[in-house]
């Protein structure tokens, strides 16, 4: 397999806002030097009551039991990659890529934690598997994120700049001949976590936000705490989300649609913020968060005409993590770079990811 340019891969991710377990089924082929990608078959299946439940706790479980869910997420993981390739007579597979779901992540303390056994995913699916993609960097100094950016710059490199707008909205570009990436700030988790105070998973196109009027003082909370974060540029995650910016929401007294719009309004003022500057740019966007039009309204009207903002096809939108972390299993496959040290700030770049099966 190390010598072949086709690869045929599921990529499984799981993200920070819990909307449930992408799956991607997708060929890579390399010609050249050049790689192309083609995504086949896509789809998400949503965590029911009874999982969304289970990972939104997972973090305080003591070490028996969170081993144990490792597991039956693995199982779980390998049971509806197994139900995918039915659905959809899907019979040529290399390997299954699983970024896994992230139950701690605190690179500062030399660890980061994605549940997900790639063994459990193995037996399940009798499929070769790749997993465990953040460890290595963490264990070389690094942050183990963002991953994304050597599927931007290899398989998205026309655009200036490619934005995530997921849980956390972060962004990668190239910027004197190396890639930069970083996490901006918290947008789905925060807007998503106000919705289901009002029994909604989210706020569907930003509907909610666009009727609330921003609330002065907590948005100089949530700009105080942006600024906080980038001035260090840690990697963002639950933990950050729990300590720092859920406590604002949860004291304010302000209405939800207030809360929404001004989070609505923090998160495109800080996106801005990262991604202006110099030449007009082109930027990808992808992630839930581009199917909000009234955030998409407000980073234009703070963006104006420094910015072309492309919302590329569904799939691409939907999937496109899903995607790179299937593009991430074939360099690692292939023992090439797919965790660059001018991203993560690492001691050096790494092939990363554990091989199961191969």
């Amino acid at each position: 397999m190390l010598d072949q340019n086709t690869y045929h891969v599921i990529g499984l991710m799981s993200g920070t806002s819990l909307d449930g377990v992408d799956l991607a089924y997708c060929s890579f082929n390399r010609k050249g030097s050049h790689w192309r990608y083609g995504i086949h078959h896509a789809s998400t299946v949503a965590y029911n009551r009874t999982w969304k439940k289970i990972l939104q706790a997972a973090h305080h479980l003591p070490g028996q039991e969170l081993i144990q869910l490792n597991v039956l997420y693995g199982h779980y993981l390998g049971n509806l990659c197994n139900e995918f390739c039915k659905n959809h007579a899907i019979h040529k597979v290399d390997f299954i890529s699983s970024h896994g779901h992230t139950v701690y992540h605190q690179p500062g303390k030399g660890f980061t934690f994605q549940i997900g056994d790639g063994n459990a995913i193995h037996n399940a699916t009798g499929k070769n598997v790749v997993c465990d993609f953040r460890s290595l960097d963490v264990m070389r100094g690094g942050e183990g994120a963002p991953l994304v950016p050597v599927g931007d710059h290899i398989l998205f490199g026309e655009y200036d700049v490619c934005l995530n707008l997921g849980g956390i909205a972060n962004c990668s570009m190239q910027q004197r001949n190396k890639r930069v990436a970083f996490d901006i700030c918290f947008a789905n988790m925060a807007l998503n976590y106000l919705a289901e105070q009002e029994g909604k998973r989210y706020d569907k196109d930003g509907q909610r936000a666009s009727t609330g009027t921003i609330d002065k003082r907590l948005f100089r909370k949530l700009q105080a705490v942006s600024s906080k974060n980038r001035r260090s540029r840690p990697s963002l995650s639950r933990e950050i989300f729990e300590t720092q910016l859920k406590p604002l929401l949860d004291q304010t007294t302000i209405s939800i649609p207030d809360a929404l719009a001004t989070v609505t309004e923090s998160v495109a003022v800080e996106i801005s913020r990262n991604i202006c500057g110099g030449t007009k740019k082109t930027v990808l966007c992808t992630g839930g968060g581009a199917y909000n039009a009234f955030l998409m309204y407000r980073l234009l009207e703070h963006a104006g005409d420094r910015v072309s903002l492309v919302i590329p096809e569904p799939s691409l939108v939907k999937f496109k993590e899903a995607v790179v972390f299937g593009f991430l299993g074939v360099l690692r496959v292939r023992n090439e770079i797919n965790c660059l040290k001018s991203v993560t700030g690492a001691q050096r770049d790494s092939s990363t990811g554990v091989l199961i099966g191969f």
